[in-house]
C-alpha cells in the first residue's frame, strides 16, 4: 500500500471543510471528509496522474475533488498532501513552501 501523508495544514483544511458542511448537514460532513481522504489514498497509488503545477512550486500537482482541490507532491512511496482548498480560492504559491 502506498503512503498518503497529510501535512498539518491539510488536516486543518479537512477540519474546516467538515465544520462548514456540518452547519447544514452533519452526517454529510463526515462522509464528505471520508471521500476526500479516499481520493488522497487513490492519489498515493498513482501520484503522477494529476497535472503538474509548476506555477505553484516544484513537484506540486493538483486534483479536483468536488468543489475542492487537493494540492500534493509525489514523494517516495506515495504522496504528501499539502492543502485541500475550495476551488474558488485564489492560491498563493507561498502556501506550498516548506
Amino acid at each position: 500500500m502506498s503512503r498518503c501523508e497529510l501535512r498539518p495544514a491539510a488536516e486543518e483544511d479537512l477540519e474546516s471543510i467538515a465544520d462548514y458542511i456540518a452547519e447544514d448537514n452533519p452526517s454529510r460532513a463526515v462522509t464528505f471528509v471520508q471521500e476526500l481522504r479516499e481520493k488522497c489514498r487513490v492519489l498515493a497509488e498513482m501520484p503522477k496522474s494529476a497535472p503538474a503545477r509548476p506555477e505553484l512550486g516544484e513537484d506540486i500537482r493538483s486534483r479536483p475533488a468536488g468543489n475542492y482541490v487537493i494540492y500534493y507532491r509525489p514523494v517516495s512511496g506515495g504522496v504528501e498532501i499539502i492543502r485541500i482548498l475550495h476551488g474558488r480560492c485564489d492560491v498563493d504559491p507561498d502556501i506550498f513552501d516548506d
